[in-house]
């Protein structure tokens, strides 16, 4: 039997179709495969040229085939989430009382908050309905923004620490080391020596759990390259739409919204908590054996064969915009 090299898509089984693209980029796989179709050819009396145009052409179906299989993946994970108008949606929403949110490209209009936000959660306010953030944004911006949003807390830096309206000063949710951003800061000296272009974000200094640089310019294979160095020397990596995050390994979303709920929201059932976000590093709240009612806005199908976990729900438009839709739906539930 003829085995051909396959490896790296083995090895990398999650982003199997990106790693193996990057594998015929390479040049390897012609290099390995051809030679391997030559030597049986040849074996069987055929002639150079005829081994070269068979090899070529079994190549060429093989990369179709492996390309349509990974857009057919993507097409069922986008077949498989739910609208907001199904009535699994509607079952799910009349449990809820409590809604965690992402902040940028799920609260955010064109990176803006518009006035139909203030709106909505000013409704939900009303009808006792709490609403607390959780975000990728910085320490410092998160205590800020809490001042003047109608939200009853918000968790900042993906799960590493948060604010409430009553105690400013932050609560952490992982242990730290005493010199723990200079140890991020030399995680960061290692993805530059691969890519030296990468800009610290303008946020960075006033984080206390994480490090973050400019996710703009980077590929997909850049960002699997970071996330596996991260690994390997011990940290976590995640990215949204803004920006990339170095962290604690067990940091995220779903892990550092897990303790809020149980020191602020003591006796609240998981399934009582609907989660919202957009991106990657919202991953964690997608996951249903944490929290099984979850929406994605519609922006995250453009991440969705990025994720493990996807969201159980999805709205029609995107961003902020998706969001009041939801928050229509969830606000209908309230007030039959």
């Amino acid at each position: 039997m003829i085995r051909l090299s396959c490896t790296p898509a083995v090895r990398d089984f999650k982003n199997w179709p990106l790693t193996y693209i990057s594998f015929l980029r390479s040049g390897e796989f012609l290099n390995q495969n051809l030679a391997l179709v030559c030597h049986y050819g040849r074996g069987n009396g055929m002639t150079g040229q005829g081994v070269w145009v068979i090899g070529v052409l079994a190549i060429g179906v093989l990369v179709i085939v492996i390309l349509a299989i990974g857009v057919s993946k993507k097409i069922m994970a986008v077949n498989r989430l739910q609208a907001l108008t199904s009535e699994q949606c509607g079952q799910a929403l009349a449990q809820i009382r409590l809604v965690a949110t992402d902040m940028d490209g799920t609260l955010t209009q064109a990176e803006e908050f518009k006035d139909a936000l203030f709106v909505s959660l000013e409704q939900l306010r009303a009808v006792g309905m709490p609403v607390l953030i959780t975000t990728g944004r910085s320490a410092g911006w998160v205590h800020g923004l809490l001042h003047y949003l109608p939200v009853v807390l918000a968790i900042a830096e993906n799960g590493g620490l948060y604010f409430t309206k009553e105690n400013r000063y932050p609560t952490f949710l992982q242990p730290l080391a005493v010199n723990h951003r200079q140890l991020l800061l030399q995680q960061f000296q290692r993805l530059r020596q691969k890519y030296p272009q990468l800009q610290e974000s303008s946020d960075n200094p006033f984080r206390l759990t994480d490090w973050t640089f400019e996710v703009t310019g980077l590929s997909l294979e850049d960002l699997q390259w970071m996330t596996d160095n991260c690994y390997d020397n011990g940290w976590g990596f995640t990215y949204s739409t803004v920006q990339c995050h170095i962290k604690p390994l067990p940091q995220d979303k779903a892990s550092g919204l897990t303790q809020v709920i149980a020191q602020q929201f003591p006796g609240l059932a998981h399934h009582q908590v609907l989660t919202v976000g957009d991106s990657p590093n919202d991953e964690s709240m997608f996951d249903p054996a944490q929290f099984p009612h979850s929406v994605g806005v519609a922006n995250v199908r453009h991440y969705l064969d990025a994720l493990d976990h996807h969201p159980a729900f999805i709205t029609q438009a995107e961003a902020g915009d998706g969001f009041q839709e939801l928050m229509q739906a969830l606000l209908a539930k309230r007030n039959p």
